[in-house]
């Protein structure tokens, strides 16, 4: 089953800056997609209309219903959005109350909310730091804190923008980790691209609005020739040890890189 749907979104700010052109793209139910690009490319325009945040032209489907005004409310509620800065998503005096304050907003029982609380942080090795104020955890505690808010939610989809910039390489490790074994079907917007060897099933490169290529990690990020010609660069991972022998990683049989000219 396809978990997301998108087909031929157009997305143009009020400044006249398009940030989409024609995109169409589908995940399935399970699958983590990598969205990656440079700065301007329209990834973090694209995971805004995951959940109606941004609505543009074309269709966005999410678990077999069409994102409109109508299903929007509901869809909100299995589609879970991880900002960039988790500054803006941990507001409230602890993070046990950060976490409860969606479920309780969706009506659910006291008891169940408490339960769902308990469940998320200890998900993301936080269930410690629940009366804790949030301004007093590493910026990777509040990443995960964050990651925990969507996780009591109940959602069944996940939608992580730069998870982990600015972390150090412990608590990226570490978020790699609780991403890595969580069932949600994610999508990650990153730069990371080390990243996206290590934890997406697949990965679509966006340039200007477009999508120029997808296909395994391990296939679409070895590719030089592309890595260039959109402003990344080959993952330290991929490269070769020795001339003409890959990486031990990825070689043998893959599928086939799928790119756009």
């Amino acid at each position: 089953m396809m978990a997301i749907r998108i087909t031929n979104l157009r997305y143009i700010y009020p400044d006249g800056q398009i940030a989409l052109r024609g995109v169409s793209l589908s995940v399935r139910e399970g699958e983590t997609l990598g969205l990656l690009g440079p700065n301007g490319a329209g990834k973090s325009t694209l995971l805004l209309h995951l959940n109606g945040l941004l609505r543009g032209q074309g269709e966005v489907e999410v678990l077999g219903q069409l994102l409109t005004p109508v299903t929007i409310p509901l869809l909100r509620q299995q589609v879970g959005f991880v900002f960039q800065d988790p500054d803006d998503q941990l507001f409230m005096p602890t993070v046990g109350e950060d976490v409860a304050f969606g479920p309780r907003n969706q009506g659910v029982a006291p008891a169940e909310v408490d339960a769902r609380v308990e469940a998320a942080l200890q998900v993301v090795g936080l269930a410690e730091q629940r009366h804790r104020p949030p301004h007093h955890l590493s910026l990777g505690q509040k990443k995960r804190a964050a990651l925990a808010t969507v996780l009591a939610m109940d959602c069944r989809v996940l939608v992580l923008d730069e998870p982990t910039s600015g972390l150090d390489p412990r608590g990226r490790r570490e978020l790699v980790q609780f991403l890595m074994h969580l069932p949600q079907t994610k999508v990650v917007a990153t730069h990371d691209l080390e990243f996206a060897v290590e934890v997406c099933d697949r990965v679509v490169v966006l340039s200007d609005g477009q999508v120029v290529a997808e296909g395994p990690p391990r296939i679409v990020l070895a590719n030089e020739a592309l890595m260039e010609r959109t402003g990344l660069a080959v993952p330290h991972s991929l490269r070769f040890h020795e001339a003409g022998v890959p990486h031990r990683h990825w070689a043998g049989s893959s599928p086939p890189l799928t790119e756009e000219q």
